[in-house]
């Protein structure tokens, strides 16, 4: 069993990743919001030509040496880089239309380092979209477990569109836990389990893990990131059953 859940951050397997923005024709303030969402990053992005026009404001992942994912600029502007996370909070992103562009997907493991808002309006939304594709994931499964933290439990309810997507998960067949400060009597309402408390996890963890049945095949996918300075959270998230499914144990067993 884990020692804690900064523990987990000590088996991250990370190679050297880095992306590279092909044949670029967009503005420098596109390519600046590419910068600003890794600024601080162990992810570098550069800029290279290449003679196929099939490359043309493509990003591609490049993992010791070798392409390993592609997307192009416009997947990216979609998906993150101009959308505002309050769109999440009210509900102006439906969950079916959440995505997470591959070159994203495959920072899978990295450890980021992010700010939240107003030291920085953009660091934290690539967790928060990889918060909500779990999500998105576990409804659409419609069975499994999904663990998730909100520090205060009253973000449930204050935030229209997080209400609404864990009335979504929750009545397709989900176990839903989630945990956090404070009262829960709003939540009665909800076919989910409430965990309350104000320990560590409780109080500086933000989690969303999701393990589909025993022995179903499936997606596991967490996302886990600990606030140990105010508002500066160091993330990551994963893919690897193994990982995940340690994940969602020690949280059902010691949070």
């Amino acid at each position: 069993m884990a020692e804690s859940l900064r523990s987990f951050f000590d088996e991250l397997e990370a190679s050297d990743r880095h992306l590279v923005l092909l044949n670029r024709s967009s503005p420098d303030p596109v390519r600046n919001l590419l910068d600003s969402l890794l600024d601080g990053q162990p992810v570098s992005v550069s800029e290279e030509e290449s003679d196929s026009a099939a490359d043309d404001d493509v990003v591609a992942l490049v993992e010791d040496g070798s392409v390993v994912a592609r997307s192009t600029l416009d997947e990216l502007l979609e998906s993150v880089l101009l959308i505002n996370s309050d769109l999440y909070k009210s509900g102006g992103i439906e969950l079916d239309e959440v995505a997470l562009p591959a070159v994203f997907e495959g920072l899978d493991e990295v450890p980021f380092r992010v700010r939240g808002y107003p030291a920085s309006n953009k660091e934290k939304l690539l967790l928060i979209v990889v918060s909500r594709v779990i999500e998105r994931i576990a409804a659409e499964y419609g069975a499994g477990t999904l663990r998730a933290s909100f520090q205060r439990l009253s973000r449930i309810d204050d935030e229209r569109g997080t209400r609404d997507v864990y009335e979504r998960v929750a009545g397709s067949g989900v176990d839903v836990h989630v945990y956090g400060v404070g009262e829960a009597d709003s939540l009665s309402g909800l076919p989910l389990t409430v965990h309350t408390g104000t320990s560590y996890p409780y109080q500086r963890s933000w989690f969303v893990v999701f393990t589909p049945p025993e022995g179903a095949d499936g997606d596991h996918v967490a996302l886990l990131a600990l606030e140990d300075e105010p508002n500066v959270w160091d993330g990551f998230w994963t893919f690897r059953p193994e990982l995940v499914t340690r994940i969602e144990r020690y949280i059902a067993e010691e949070v």
